[in-house]
């Protein structure tokens, strides 16, 4: 083994040391991207060695001191500015001086938007599979409630009677959404600055297609300062995750509400208690998957202020951007995670649901609808209806207000069997049969959309996830 490099092997002795050193390092931060660096070092000697850049013996001395230096791990890097440098340092202490012919035609600004590429791919694909699941927690609790009436709210009123089924396939339907801006933002995170050099491209006669494929990329990003100093990338993921955090505050707060009023129970493990309290069953979980989405809306913001106003093309601000991005991930994915399992597991109370979908006249619409549907135009419909409800909101109100409105009986208009059919909240349910509306006997299953939906969205990401884990060809040792 060779003799450790003395000072700062990027800048040499006049830049090594100094009170900001700690300042400016990330290398802790990096463990992150530890495997992506040592898989982009491979491809980009890989590369070298193909154009005849590199001599095969020392491409080879360089991907042996790669392996050895994976197989030790992040925490066994020597001391540096970033891992990049750490790993380059670690290189050169393996094989001598010509292990710092790895960064031929190469700077450390294409080299770290190609990592932060190459590992947030992964990291999207972690957070397509979590939607991938919550959603079929939702349809599958879905099938079995199709027939479950439940009060439907607005402004957080009773409003008109829905189902437990129409109700979550509502948010499978946008959780799917959110499942399709991860995807499209991983289309444009795919692909390789590898080979953009600082900005301005390299004398050398690179080939930056030849690292895309080995790398697994789709393809490159064309314009060497664009490639460099764009990071819109993870203002787009981030933005998807924030869309989808969004999503799931709303749903964690309606189960909360839900919850409150004995309508849903939630299970012990996505539940807690009080430390003084022994009675209390308090909805923990939910209520940080609710708060995730302040997370998720503060490290958009600050990542896009991070951005605003930088001029072209690298700037060391970009070390500052890329944390936003990271926590943003792990955070709302793990709330997906947990959002999905609080429905897989919750019992809903079908009495409960069934006595709360007729409160405060929550079928006045359908009664409203059926005079409507008799002649009656429907703003003077709606005025019976409203009369109606401010003395009992039953026939005897309904027919009262009807002869004050109208200046006839109801039942000039409509049969007290269909009024009685009308007040019903699962004949109101059953009646509301036009497109994207509720009858279980009408609409498509649950499990019916989920399987278009979700097998779709899974090949998609299955080829999306042997792009990102192609294994790169083992070059020729020595």
């Amino acid at each position: 083994m060779s003799e450790e490099p003395t000072g700062d092997v990027v800048r040499g002795d006049r830049f090594s040391g100094g009170p900001a050193r700690g300042f400016l390092s990330s290398l802790a931060a990096d463990e992150r991207i530890f495997a992506a660096d040592l898989a982009v070092d491979r491809a980009h000697v890989v590369m070298l060695a193909e154009q005849g850049i590199l001599d095969a013996d020392e491409a080879g001395a360089i991907l042996d001191a790669l392996d050895a230096i994976e197989a030790d791990g992040h925490d066994a890097l020597p001391d540096g500015e970033d891992v990049h440098e750490a790993i380059e340092a670690a290189v050169i202490s393996r094989v001598g001086p010509e292990g710092g012919k790895m960064h031929t035609a190469r700077s450390r600004n294409d080299e770290v938007a190609t990592c932060i590429r190459y590992r947030l791919r992964e990291d999207l694909l972690a957070a397509v599979e979590a939607t991938l699941a919550l959603r079929d927690a939702l349809a599958t609790t879905a099938e079995a409630h199709t027939e479950t009436v439940m009060p439907g709210y607005t402004h957080l009123q009773p409003a008109q009677p829905t189902t437990v089924a129409h109700y979550l396939c509502s948010y499978e339907q946008a959780v799917s959404r959110d499942t399709a801006r991860l995807l499209d933002a991983y289309d444009r995170v795919n692909r390789s600055p590898l080979g953009a050099a600082a900005f301005a491209g390299t004398t050398f006669d690179v080939d930056r297609e030849r690292t895309a494929e080995l790398l697994g990329f789709d393809g490159v990003l064309e314009n060497s300062m664009d490639a460099v100093s764009t990071r819109d990338f993870l203002v787009e993921s981030l933005s998807a995750l924030g869309a989808l955090a969004t999503t799931l505050s709303g749903l964690a707060e309606d189960l909360i509400v839900f919850a409150n009023r004995g309508e849903v129970d939630l299970s012990d493990d996505y539940s807690s208690t009080s430390s003084i309290m022994p009675q209390k069953k308090n909805p923990d979980t939910l209520e940080l998957v609710r708060a995730t989405a302040g997370d998720a809306i503060g490290g958009l913001t600050g990542l896009l202020t991070t951005l605003k106003g930088l001029p072209r093309a690298y700037n060391r601000d970009l070390q500052r951007a890329t944390p936003h991005a990271w926590e943003t991930v792990d955070a709302v994915s793990e709330a997906t995670d947990v959002a999905g399992g609080a429905v897989a597991t919750a019992t809903w109370d079908e009495e409960a649901l069934a006595d709360a979908a007729s409160e405060g006249f929550s079928t006045a619409t359908g009664v409203a609808d059926l005079l409507a549907a008799s002649g009656v135009p429907f703003r003077t419909a709606h005025e019976v209806v409203a009369t109606a409800a401010e003395s009992g909101a039953d026939v005897d109100a309904l027919d009262a207000a009807a002869e004050a409105v109208l200046g006839e009986s109801l039942f000039a208009y409509v049969d007290r069997e269909a009024l009685t059919a009308a007040l019903d909240p699962a004949e109101s349910v059953a009646s509301r049969d036009s497109t994207g509306g509720q009858p279980p006997t009408s609409s498509p299953t649950p499990s019916a959309r989920r399987g278009t939906v979700t097998r779709r969205t899974r090949r998609r990401s299955t080829r999306a996830e042997r792009r990102s884990t192609r294994q790169i060809p083992i070059f020729a040792r020595r």
